[in-house]
């Protein structure tokens, strides 16, 4: 789409219309933004103030005065003598001198009622009249305004054709922040006030202002007609959302740092992330390509999980991530929603992932969903609204991805969590972008998003019975089939959200059981990092005849229906008290102990050791 130089957005063609309908106008929203003005036949941003200069400007206004709290009058456009004597304040003046809102009515009133020509007058912040004056001035201010409101009469300038005299009122403009920041007795039936939401720019606006910064930045001549399209549009459909002032901002930026209109996309992502390094590009080729090595070595016996993640992290590197939707999407880098039995390596995997991107395992933020079973609690993850306790302190979630964006993201045990909350979710998985409760917008276009859940491992029965949904003895295929089916049922029926299972897609990764030979694997696993610690600690090494491991590892290893952690808790059981209680009887640790067997009282485990 070309823009029209001159465009100007639907709520500044109302006031046009009815400049010789109403008296004063209530503009709200975007109030504090840019708007694209066609200045000697270039586009131009002008904020509010300015903005409003140049469309009265072309209705033959010939003065433009401004109020501000706190600071007083000051003269935008027009005679300064007249001015002068509608104010009484001097035409130079910076306006930093304050007046009383009484002062303010004097000076209004005189405005719309001048008769030497169309003149207006601009309230600017007017939301804060309410907190920096006293209750008495503020309602006798409002009653002025509003009986001057309705007492005002449409005027003609002597600078009009007196063949077509255009009868117009000198109008009074509020700046505000949201329509009830004015008592609402004010606009309330009153026929003479236009209030007009000021929204944030719409697709032409944005148009106008790309086609305007645009040539500003370097190598943008030099593109090719088609290169030079493709990079607008990029520039377009990458900033939906932002502010006009953003969008200009962005050029801006890439004037500074130097980077050329062919690499824009670049110039848009610091701009939301507010960094330069890209952690992606910086990832060493041998670690992606030897991805899967290294997760299968901390993620044992689910070589399926692993496989697909490895992929993942693959697709990431090259920024192919929801690239079949759009040339430009923002969504995550990667989304895993992993499924299966407690204690397989869920949230392993989501730390080695995690410690395969950035280096450390702990680098990952970590939610778990059961605290979130309310649905109110929403405002912990992205902030309580206006008004309420901790508006100002910010969600726990768009903190932390504000504060870093190339993050892993863990979401545990999500089913847990309130349908109301998954919502939110929606946002987060198609547009990778989540505003705050504060109104500010973070962007998860970066991150790796990560679900866990235990779903369709138990089903109540027609008596109301738990009972096991899948056992060790399935074959791992229909363990997947079983689970998937239950996660389709959870989300299309149960909570009635198929929409978050849809954007999920195919990226459910169900985990096994943990058979025996991987059980096997991490018991020595969890054995090695014992007797290190002992070793690195204290110097005491522990040794161990072939049939007493053999006994430990077989009573360990007995039980597999709590995986990876029930291992854990069996080593602690048979092997790890026994020895501790083996260490506190002695004093000295010059040689290496052996342990030359075990056995099961009715107390508990024991250890022969020598």
């Amino acid at each position: 789409m070309t823009p029209r130089s001159d465009y100007k957005p639907k709520w500044a063609r109302e006031i046009e219309r009815f400049l010789s309908i109403k008296s004063q106008f209530l503009l709200y929203g975007n109030v504090n933004d840019v708007y694209p003005a066609s200045l000697g036949g270039t586009v131009a941003t002008l904020g509010m103030a300015d903005y409003l200069k140049e469309l009265l400007a072309g209705k033959g206004y010939a003065l433009m005065a401004q109020f501000e709290p706190m600071a007083g009058f000051s003269l935008l456009s027009g005679d300064g003598e007249m001015f002068r004597r509608i104010s009484g304040e001097r035409h130079d003046r910076d306006g930093a001198q304050p007046c009383s809102l009484e002062k303010a009515a004097d000076v209004a009133s005189k405005l719309t009622e001048c008769a030497d020509g169309h003149a207006a007058l601009i309230l600017r912040f007017a939301s804060r009249i309410e907190d920096l004056y006293e209750e008495s001035e503020r309602c006798a201010f409002f009653y002025r305004m509003y009986r001057l409101s309705i007492e005002s009469q449409p005027r003609v300038s002597p600078n009009d054709d007196p063949m077509s005299p255009k009868p117009l009122f000198n109008p009074v403009f509020w700046i505000m922040d949201k329509e009830n920041d004015l008592p609402p007795w004010f606009t309330a039936l009153n026929h003479r006030i236009r209030a007009l939401p000021v929204p944030r720019p719409d697709n032409e606006i944005r148009n106008c202002i790309i086609e305007a910064v645009s040539p500003k930045i370097s190598g943008y001549h030099e593109l090719d007609s088609d290169s030079r399209s493709a990079n607008l549009a990029i520039y377009r459909d990458q900033t939906t959302g932002l502010l006009a002032g953003e969008i200009a901002a962005i050029a801006q930026m890439a004037r500074h740092e130097a980077i050329p209109f062919s690499r824009i996309g670049d110039a848009i992502r610091r701009y939301k992330l507010g960094i330069q390094e890209n952690m992606w590009e910086k990832l060493e080729p041998e670690k992606i390509t030897g991805a899967e090595n290294f997760l299968n070595s901390r993620v044992l016996g689910q070589e399926m999980a692993v496989r697909h993640a490895s992929d993942i992290l693959k697709r990431s590197r090259f920024n192919m991530s929801g690239a079949q939707f759009s040339r430009y999407s923002q969504r995550p880098k990667g989304i895993l929603f992993l499924a299966g039995p407690t204690g397989v390596g869920k949230t392993e995997l989501a730390k080695a992932i995690t410690e395969l991107i950035f280096g450390s395992p702990t680098h990952y933020i970590r939610f778990d969903m059961s605290e979130f079973s309310h649905e109110h609690a929403n405002q912990r993850l992205i902030g309580a609204p206006p008004g309420y306790v901790g508006y100002d302190v910010g969600g726990e979630l768009t903190n932390a991805i504000r504060q870093n964006p190339f993050s892993v993201v863990l979401f545990d045990e999500i089913e847990k969590a309130h349908p109301r909350i998954l919502d939110i979710f929606l946002q987060i998985l198609d547009d990778g972008r989540l505003s705050s409760g504060r109104g500010e917008t973070v962007y998860f276009s970066e991150s790796v998003i990560v679900f866990t859940s235990n779903l369709g491992m138990f089903e109540q029965s027609p008596g109301g019975d738990k009972r096991a949904h899948v056992t060790p003895e399935m074959p791992y295929d229909e363990i997947a089939l079983n689970i998937g089916a239950s996660i389709d049922d959870f989300f299309k029926y149960r909570i009635n959200r198929p929409e978050i299972l849809n954007r999920i897609g195919k990226n459910i990764v169900v985990f096994d059981f943990i058979r025996h030979a991987t059980a096997l694997k991490i018991f020595d696993r969890m054995l090695g990092n014992v007797l290190f610690r002992l070793d690195d600690d204290y110097g005491i090494k522990v040794n161990f005849e072939e049939d007493a491991l053999r006994k430990i590892k077989e009573a360990v290893c007995a039980d597999l229906s709590m995986g990876g952690r029930g291992i854990g808790s069996n080593m602690e059981t048979v092997f790890m008290n026994p020895l501790s209680r083996k260490l506190c009887e002695r004093t000295r640790f010059d040689a290496p102990l052996v342990v030359r067997g075990m056995a099961k009282a009715s107390e508990g485990w024991d250890l022969e050791i020598d």
